[in-house]
């Protein structure tokens, strides 16, 4: 009876020993099916944020002009809701002519029409003060400082992009502009940039008048661009329009058709170049509407 006892307790001492086994085997594979679930779920949520981070919501390939360089692809600059009620001005770099920063609270309510007042005539511009405030901020606070005055437009496109490029005091109105003498021509900044505005679906029919800008994002200063002929094409959008020529486009369209003396050249690209017909910004008047 003993020796059938003992063998009984050793098959269930067994028995035991087989089930704990199996338990832990099942613990064992229970952990790592939780494991490879939570870095799944972890992994997944990873990848989410690395694509929000480095995918950006949409890319630009169009050619686009720049304050100082040739047409060239760049990200689209980051936009601000409108009508902004709160402007940033960053200070950058040495001012072309000494100025103020602009106030960083816009009247953005008020209407705007700007008068450039050049020695070929009037140009009247209707400013887009509730899609692009603190472009007009910005440019109404230079105009008011005579920031403009007595300066040169000093580039012409005449092929893809058709603009009259203006707003460098570095091209006074007594400066000759030539291809192998313009030093800062085109360089030229207010000491400050800004963020770009009114960029969805932007486009750039005759009469926009927008800002250049110096091939990046939210590069924007005092250099500006008048259309005189439809360039939605082969402007991607990327610069800032802020305005509406309402009369006067005549004025650039004539200058145009003369084109320039000699050609800008930057890495072997056409960047425009020179107007034969000298455009000088005597002033620039802003009027409340």
């Amino acid at each position: 009876m003993a020796g059938k006892s003992e063998r009984q307790r050793r098959i269930a001492r067994e028995k035991h020993r087989r089930q704990q086994e199996l338990r832990a085997v099942r613990r064992r594979r229970r952990r790592k099916r939780g494991v490879i679930a939570l870095s799944v779920i972890l992994g997944a949520a990873l990848i989410a944020s690395l694509l929000a981070v480095f995918l950006p919501s949409g890319s630009s390939k169009h050619p686009s002009a720049s304050a100082s360089k040739s047409p060239s692809a760049t990200p689209s600059a980051t936009t601000v809701a409108e009508p902004a009620h709160h402007c940033t001005y960053t200070k950058t770099g040495t001012a072309a002519r000494a100025v103020s920063l602009p106030s960083a609270t816009p009247d953005y309510t008020a209407s705007y029409q700007a008068t450039i007042t050049t020695n070929l005539g009037k140009i009247a511009v209707n400013l887009e003060n509730s899609k692009a405030t603190c472009t007009v901020n910005s440019f109404i606070h230079l105009a008011e400082a005579g920031y403009f005055n007595n300066t040169q437009c000093h580039r012409l496109l005449t092929s893809g992009i058709y603009v009259l490029q203006c707003g460098d005091p570095y091209a006074t109105a007594s400066t000759k502009l030539t291809c192998s003498s313009t030093g800062k021509i085109g360089t030229g900044t207010p000491g400050y940039e800004f963020a770009s505005e009114n960029l969805t679906d932007a486009k750039y029919p005759a009469g926009t008048v927008a800002m250049a800008n110096e091939g990046s994002a939210d590069s924007n200063g005092s250099q500006f661009f008048i259309v005189y002929k439809d360039s939605t094409s082969g402007l991607g959008a990327t610069y800032t329009p802020f305005g509406t020529v309402s009369s006067g486009l005549g004025i650039v369209q004539n200058v145009a058709k003369d084109g320039y003396s000699c050609q800008y050249t930057v890495s072997g690209q056409s960047e425009g170049g020179a107007p034969k017909e000298k455009v000088i910004i005597d002033s620039v008047t802003i009027k409340k509407t």
